[in-house]
């Protein structure tokens, strides 16, 4: 890792309490703005450049958008032709989405020496799933309003949780996740 990379990652840790930290802020506090972005773009354009080889291999047309959001890279495989001729790269419940993410992320990882943290989407799928999780912490949230001590969510990945969680506090509740492994799923409750 080099004495920038560094920087950067102490950086974004100031809870970490050390002079270091500090030193390290200060520096990347200097160093231009556009520079994180600008890994952000690459690692999108070395994710579109693997899809493009899978997409080749398995035969499947489709377009891909490149963007930087909330911090992360966010790639989108769109559908060049019919809308559902990708459905068997999001796969039942998004399984194999998710799989196809982290074979992403580990095809960046090796290209550019860093983890990645970027978002796959496939024919709009998170985003039509947000839309429905967004609707599941609302009707939750209603539910503790109006007097349940606790609602149990059905299990969900980490992307979906943090959604869930999102929701839940931006409406001012608390939510918590509990389970382990495949059963992992969020609580909600008033306090």
């Amino acid at each position: 890792m080099s004495t920038a990379d560094s920087t950067g990652t102490a950086a974004e840790r100031p809870e970490d309490g050390t002079a270091a930290a500090a030193v390290d802020a200060s520096a990347s506090e200097q160093a231009p703005a556009g520079d994180r972005r600008a890994r952000l773009e690459e690692e999108g354009d070395v994710a579109a450049d693997y899809l493009e080889e899978l997409l080749d291999i398995a035969d499947l047309d489709g377009d891909i958008d490149i963007d930087v959001a909330d911090g992360r890279a966010a790639v989108s495989v769109v559908a060049e032709d019919a809308p559902g001729s990708l459905t068997r790269l999001v796969g039942p419940e998004g399984e194999v989405l998710e799989a196809l993410q982290e074979l992403t992320r580990l095809a960046v990882q090796t290209r550019t020496g860093e983890r990645s943290r970027l978002v796959l989407d496939v024919g709009g799928y998170r985003d039509q799933r947000r839309g429905v999780l967004t609707r599941l912490a609302q009707d939750a949230v209603e539910e503790v309003r109006g007097g349940a001590a606790a609602v149990h969510l059905d299990p969900m990945n980490p992307y979906e949780r943090k959604v869930v969680h999102d929701v839940v506090a931006e409406a001012g509740l608390v939510s918590e996740s509990e389970g382990l492994a495949d059963r992992r799923h969020v609580v909600v409750t008033a306090s």
